[in-house]
C-alpha cells in the first residue's frame, strides 16, 4: 500500500511539473483579447477611410455646385437645392458611376445652401454655397462588441464643405 501511494505521489509531483499543454491554455485565454483588438483595429481604419471619402465627396460637390450656379445667384432669386440629388450621386459613387463605400457605410442625405455676403468685393456680393452630408457607419465586427458586453455600435455624423460661387 505504502509503494503505491508513493507511485501516486511521484505520478502526481511529475504530472504537476508537466508544462506541456500551458502554451494552448494561455492561448485559449488571450484569443480573445486578440480578436478584440484585431476588430477595432479594422473598424478603425475602415471608419477613417470611409470618413475621409465622404470629406472627399463632399468637397467635390461644393466645388461642382460653385461652378454650375449662376454668378448672379445672390441678385436673381435661385435655389441651389434642386441639385440635391446630383449632389448625392457625387458624393455616393466613383467617376464611373460604382459605388465607393464598403458594406455598412451609407449616405443617408445630400443638402445643399447659399449665403450671400455683402461688402467690398469685385462685385456687390460674394454667394457662398455650402453642401453637407449626413453618414452612417454600422460596423461588421459588431459581434465582437457584444461578446464583451457591448452593443452594437452605429456612427452617425455628417460633413460639410463651402465654395465661393464662379457660376458658369
Amino acid at each position: 500500500m505504502q509503494r503505491a501511494l508513493n507511485r501516486l505521489t511521484l505520478s502526481l509531483r511529475s504530472f504537476a511539473r508537466d508544462t506541456s499543454g500551458a502554451q494552448l491554455v494561455e492561448f485559449a485565454l488571450v484569443l480573445p483579447m486578440m480578436l478584440l483588438v484585431f476588430a477595432v483595429i479594422i473598424e478603425g481604419g475602415r471608419m477613417m477611410w470611409s470618413y475621409q471619402t465622404v470629406v472627399a465627396g463632399v468637397r467635390d460637390a461644393s466645388r461642382f455646385l460653385a461652378r454650375v450656379t449662376d454668378r448672379n445667384i445672390c441678385d436673381t432669386p435661385g435655389a441651389v437645392f434642386n441639385f440635391d440629388s446630383t449632389l448625392l450621386t457625387f458624393v455616393r459613387t466613383s467617376n464611373d458611376g460604382t459605388s465607393i463605400f464598403p458594406s455598412g457605410v451609407t449616405v443617408t442625405g445630400v443638402t445643399s445652401s447659399l449665403q450671400c455676403f455683402t461688402g467690398t468685393y469685385r462685385s456687390d456680393e460674394a454667394p457662398i454655397v455650402t453642401v453637407e452630408a449626413a453618414v452612417t457607419i454600422t460596423f461588421p465586427f459588431a459581434g465582437l462588441f457584444t461578446l464583451v458586453g457591448g452593443s452594437q455600435p452605429t456612427l452617425t455624423s455628417s460633413v460639410a464643405d463651402q465654395s465661393r460661387v464662379y457660376g458658369s
